[in-house]
């Protein structure tokens, strides 16, 4: 296979030009030939200087290189073709198969943040296989990418660091690595990047390219861009708006003016490429972990608390239907369980078990999400529970957790999920003022509600209660309740009166 630079791939007709040849794409051109470090004429670094805040062009390929553009860049598409090159030119141009031990073999990967956009890019990629030169290089498709003739494989999964950890990988690509999540990793951008990074150490000239629209001013993009952009070295940061990127589409467009219209600071994000300065992150993961027992998964039910429990139920099919259980002691909010039930259920199921456990628990009430409308308090009742709409909504729920969490009061359970979404939660400041905290774009925090629900329950303001027995008749047995107690409060008098009942009924 004679050499060929990546840039002048996507102008042959034989390779890549049916997607690139365009003059839609001039501005992408630039970077193609920035990217592998090819000379740049006079205009093309003016282009250059722009995207990157750099005065002279690289002379050599990038190790890292990060792309922050807008929506509609044909982020995509450039990922999948990245991929395809580097496995097959750009693999014995750089010399990643001479680096390969007999029987090791090397893989470039695209990481896709979710599944719908790996078969994006994968969908890509096959058909760029289809052109007859890169056809002949396919040695056989697999469910995620293809393997070739030369011993490398190309892999289009989701972010996942089990994915890096133990293969040899020449390449990588991390797509809209601004929105990767994860229900069991708190930052999944680092920790894949952490992964990658050794599995890439014995390939000398193994590319790591982040290609992505911007979000909020935290993670891994956000840190490369800091660090890097408008620096000389071999880590190579652009920075472009969709209209730059896109020659079809004007700023003054119909999508793109609207946007700015209806949410200037979000469309400045999607179609800017300026990461969102009026998102920040609710609280450090520093501050989470502080508050959880570590190897404590649940607590069993203890006679002398009093127990509360919040729900965010669900229909069944979209949204996970979450439960929190929780009690006081003294000045501390202590977490006993939580469950989720992840969609497809039958909401008639999931509440029946939910009523169970509850009971189990001492409660006949439970507390939930006011936007569930009227369903889940019939199913409640059909189990023999109270179900009570909260008072405050979510964005309200969190506000109130947060000084429980900042304080230590509160004490979570072990459990990774629950950790990764109160973590994963953000605040925002609309236009008007008003702040709203709730999960990220792609994100959830089903769990998180019915966590911070249980704590508004417990609210730090209310007094702490005394556990204290009221004697029942001839039986001698006990109840133990946590109420407060005082001379003249109700609680008080009622027990006063049944102490009085107790003593008749003895005579």
């Amino acid at each position: 296979m004679s050499a060929i630079t990546y840039h002048e791939a996507c102008l042959d007709p034989n390779l890549f030009g049916p997607w690139f040849a365009a003059e839609s794409w001039d501005t992408w051109r630039v970077i193609d030939k920035a990217l592998f470090g090819l000379p740049l004429n006079d205009t093309e670094l003016a282009v250059f200087t722009d995207l990157t805040g750099r005065t002279e062009a690289p002379t050599s390929p990038a190790s890292e290189a990060w792309f922050v553009c807008g929506r509609r860049s044909g982020k995509d598409v450039k990922a999948a073709s990245i991929a395809a090159y580097l496995a097959t030119f750009g693999a014995e141009t750089y010399g990643y198969l001479s680096k390969l031990v007999r029987g090791e073999r090397g893989v470039v990967q695209v990481l896709a943040v979710d599944r719908d956009q790996a078969k994006v890019c994968l969908s890509y990629l096959k058909a760029f296989f289809e052109q007859p030169i890169l056809r002949k290089t396919v040695k056989k498709e697999t469910a995620d990418g293809i393997d070739l003739k030369n011993g490398l494989g190309i892999e289009i999964t989701t972010n996942d660091r089990r994915r890096v950890r133990g293969r040899t990988v020449v390449a990588v690509v991390f797509d809209e690595v601004a929105f990767w999540m994860s229900e069991s990793s708190v930052n999944p951008d680092e920790e894949v990047y952490k992964a990658v990074k050794p599995a890439m150490a014995t390939i000398p000239g193994a590319m790591l390219i982040g290609i992505s629209s911007p979000h909020a001013r935290k993670g891994l993009l956000y840190r490369k861009w800091k660090a890097n952009y408008g620096k000389a070295g071999n880590v190579l940061v652009v920075q472009a708006p969709t209209w730059q990127m896109n020659l079809t589409l004007s700023r003054d467009s119909e999508l793109i003016a609207e946007a700015y219209k209806d949410d200037p600071s979000s469309a400045a994000a999607e179609y800017g490429a300026e990461f969102r300065t009026d998102i920040e992150a609710f609280v450090s993961l520093d501050v989470v972990e502080a508050c959880v027992t570590a190897g404590v998964f649940e607590r069993a039910y203890d006679p002398q608390h009093k127990y509360v429990a919040f729900a965010d139920p669900s229909g069944g099919s979209v949204d996970a239907y979450t439960l929190g259980i929780g009690h006081r002691e003294g000045k501390r909010i202590v977490l006993d369980a939580v469950r989720e039930r992840k969609p497809p259920f039958s909401p008639e199921a999931v509440t029946s078990e939910y009523a169970g456990l509850l009971k189990a628990y001492g409660i006949s009430e439970v507390h939930g999400d006011r936007y569930a409308g009227e369903f889940p308090r019939e199913l409640y009742r059909n189990s023999g529970i109270t179900y009570r709409l909260s008072e405050k909504v979510r964005s309200d729920l969190y506000l109130n957790f947060l000084p429980a969490l900042n304080s230590g009061v509160v004490d979570l359970l072990d459990n990774p999920k629950l950790v990764s979404q109160i973590v994963g939660l953000e605040r925002r400041v609309a236009r008007g003022g008003k702040e709203s905290i709730d999960h990220a774009p792609g994100g959830h925090d089903d769990i998180a509600n019915a966590v911070a629900g249980v704590v508004s329950l417990l609210d730090l303001k209310a007094p702490a209660p005394s556990p204290y027995s009221v004697p029942y008749g001839r039986t001698g047995g006990t109840s133990a309740y946590s109420i407060p107690t005082g001379r003249n409060d109700p609680y008080t008098r009622l027990d006063n009166m049944l102490a009085e009942a107790a003593r008749t009924s003895q005579r």
